[in-house]
């Protein structure tokens, strides 16, 4: 959640950050509001405590009538006293709900909705390919992806990755892994069912709770869409060492999206599933060092996709096109051949102290004093990155000619195709 000083002390720049979003900028007079009342009631709460205290003093030192009236009018205190902290309670309940129903601050992102977005740099050219096949028919000719069977076993959008198909996934996350450990982080295999407080906490229980699986009934859980969730919850409630530089961590997960909303959208082949693998880099931060950070999160996931040897622009995704927990977002985006346009390979979002103060998480600053902390994530490889690799590396014989890099993970130079599948 944002932080409520800031929103006390210049709400104008909320309520921009809210246009910028195209948001309402009334919730935020809905929150000082809020604010002001829940104020008042601890006020009046505290102010009632005091005087039963006070009250209890004298009726310790009283005796006879006197003693029988300070106890009647103890006992009307108290109910007043319970009244007041019913009133304080339910203020609170209303401000932290006001205050979690506005987005985080925009840093720097331009205004505007998805198509709004300023391209910040090409890198690599488009290659000519004489009639490109997409990655659908040249994972089945090469026997790497079956989505007939994957729909008769669990339904549209999932799919088999079978043979080489499957040893591509794993080298390409396997290089992931190794780079990212090569960069300080600390690779993680974290659970991919997390609870209501942490996958709220990071932000995905807001305006796109729809595109999260939820499990009912007595467990409670939700399952991950990215391994960003589990990543932010593992130092939820603690107070953890910042003092020789950022946490940085990398999750190799699978991960769940209902893609509800997108019926009609990308239903051929792997590049809008519900199921995937990912690892994805995940920092913890003074929030003095975020914006750095995210440069170097930027810079790690352009490492990746220098091994994939894929043309790619990158992206400042506009305010209007943010979730709610980021502040500033870049993506990166690669020329997909058969679609003759660039599609997302990688996010990288900076989302300041949002998602830690939902979650308490601080760290001590130079004078011992708690601070919160700030958190930060990106996309390091994915399972839609086969997509831009297949069809950018193929050749006219069929087959796809894998980076050398790339290939040294996979244990081949070259997918050929499938002579049973032809």
């Amino acid at each position: 959640m944002i932080d409520l000083k800031i929103v006390r002390d210049d709400p104008n720049l909320v309520r921009a950050s809210q246009r910028v979003r195209g948001e309402d900028p009334g919730l935020v007079d809905v929150l000082l509001d809020a604010d002001s009342t829940r104020r008042s009631a601890i006020v009046e709460a505290d102010s009632l405590r005091s005087e039963q205290k006070a009250l209890g003093k004298q009726v310790g030192k009283a005796s006879g009538d006197e003693k029988a009236a300070l106890l009647a009018k103890g006992k009307e205190l108290a109910d007043q006293v319970k009244a007041a902290v019913a009133r304080q309670n339910e203020a609170d309940e209303a401000a932290s709900n006001a205050q979690r129903a506005i987005s985080n601050i925009v840093e720097g992102a331009p205004p505007g909705g998805e198509d709004d977005y300023v391209v910040l740099e090409h890198v690599g050219q488009p290659r000519e390919i004489e009639n490109p096949k997409d990655h659908l028919e040249l994972g089945e000719s090469l026997g790497l992806i079956d989505m007939e069977r994957g729909a008769k076993v669990s339904g549209s959008r999932f799919y088999f990755l079978t043979g080489q198909g499957a040893m591509l996934q794993l080298g390409l996350l396997t290089m992931a892994a190794q780079k990212a450990t090569a960069n300080g982080f600390t690779l993680m295999i974290p659970p991919v069912l997390v609870r209501p407080e942490v996958m709220g906490g990071t932000g995905f229980l807001g305006a796109h709770a729809d595109e999260v699986y939820h499990l009912d009934k007595d467990d409670d859980l939700y399952l991950v869409g990215t391994s960003e969730v589990p990543l932010a919850g593992y130092h939820m409630d603690e107070i953890i060492d910042l003092s020789n530089g950022p946490k940085r961590y990398a999750g190799w997960s699978t991960c769940f999206r209902r893609e509800a909303g997108s019926y009609g959208k990308d239903t051929r082949g792997i590049i809008r599933v519900h199921q995937f693998d990912k690892v994805e880099g995940f920092v913890y931060c003074k929030p003095e060092d975020a914006a750095a950070e995210h440069q170097k999160l930027l810079g790690w996931e352009k490492e990746m996709l220098a091994a994939i040897d894929v043309p790619y622009r990158v992206i400042d995704v506009a305010g209007g096109d943010l979730g709610s927990s980021a502040a500033r977002k870049f993506d990166c985006e690669a020329w997909v051949p058969t679609q003759q346009t660039y599609r997302e390979l990688t996010s990288t979002s900076n989302c300041t102290t949002f998602q830690a103060r939902r979650l308490s998480i601080r760290y001590r600053d130079e004078s011992g004093k708690p601070q919160v902390a700030a958190t930060l994530n990106g996309t390091l490889a994915t399972t839609r990155w086969l997509v831009a690799i297949l069809e950018n590396h193929q050749q006219a014989d069929g087959s796809v000619v894998l980076p050398e890099e790339l290939a040294r993970f996979v244990g081949t130079d070259v997918l050929k195709p499938n002579a049973k599948t032809q």
